[in-house]
């Protein structure tokens, strides 16, 4: 009898040993996908990362997480009995045809990486950008997650925002609050900017220096422009803005002040 006879596994034994193989190797992905989880919390977790912005946090987890990933599926390749020198060309022919193919995707990858690096937005500021604006809730591998003041999700992939004019209303300590408000040609100008410039200083917000603004700024044949202008602190725009206005409003109109429509009107 052929010495080969005993050396050559049957069918059954291959059978055998490749389901061994499917095992294992499942078994390796499982294991990897809990330990991926467990290993990228811990170290969410530990102090100097844990006192990172969200946004680096999340970006440095999220690519850990494919490095990890790709590493746990080598080995799996590996324990099926792919030889390594078939795996590396297979990826690098892979990795070209998915490079040509996901252009766009791996520059919004780049665009990602360039955020974290020039840091011209992150989580929590207002911003407005392509079109857009709103509070950055996060910025991941491929895009940027704003979200609204009527409180919409819009996603903005990474390489537009970085490609784009980006207007960030957080980043600076102060905010200049501006309003503009119309009266007739025949007011008193002098003493309307006096009245709107009390109205502003009276707001506890408004900051002293620099100081406050309140002149005329413009005329048409139907309309004087006043436009008061008052220094405040970021997080008080709005609350300013706001009240400003209604203030303003309420002290013209204590006043007499007519808009051009209600004096025409009134003729």
């Amino acid at each position: 009898m052929d010495l080969t006879t005993f050396l050559t596994p049957s069918f059954g034994d291959l059978i055998v040993i490749y389901c061994q193989k499917f095992v294992l190797a499942a078994i390796l992905l499982i294991a990897g996908y809990y330990g991926i989880n467990f290993l990228t919390s811990a170290l969410a977790r530990f102090p100097k990362i844990a006192t990172m912005e969200d946004t680096i946090r999340n970006y440095l987890m999220s690519a850990l997480k494919i490095v990890l990933w790709i590493l746990v599926g080598v080995i799996a390749i590996q324990i099926l009995g792919v030889p390594m020198a078939s795996i590396v060309t297979v990826l690098a022919s892979c990795g070209l045809a998915i490079g040509l193919a996901l252009q766009g995707a791996l520059s919004n990858v780049a665009g990602g990486v360039l955020l974290m690096v020039l840091r011209p937005l992150k989580a929590g500021e207002y911003v407005a950008t392509n079109g857009v604006e709103g509070t950055v809730k996060e910025i991941s591998l491929f895009s940027t997650t704003l979200v609204t003041a009527d409180n919409k999700r819009i996603t903005i992939p990474n390489a537009q925002v970085m490609n784009s004019t980006l207007t960030n209303f957080s980043r600076e300590e102060l905010r200049r609050v501006d309003i503009s408000f119309g009266v007739a040609k025949t007011e008193n100008t002098d003493e309307l900017c006096a009245v709107i410039l009390d109205t502003v200083r009276a707001n506890g917000k408004v900051l002293a220096d620099p100081a406050p603004f309140a002149r005329l700024t413009g005329a048409d044949e139907k309309q004087l422009t006043l436009t008061a202008r008052a220094w405040v602190k970021c997080a008080d725009y709005w609350d300013v803005y706001f009240d400003l206005f209604e203030a303003v409003n309420a002290a013209l109109a204590a006043k007499g002040v007519e808009a051009p429509a209600m004096r025409i009107l009134s003729k």
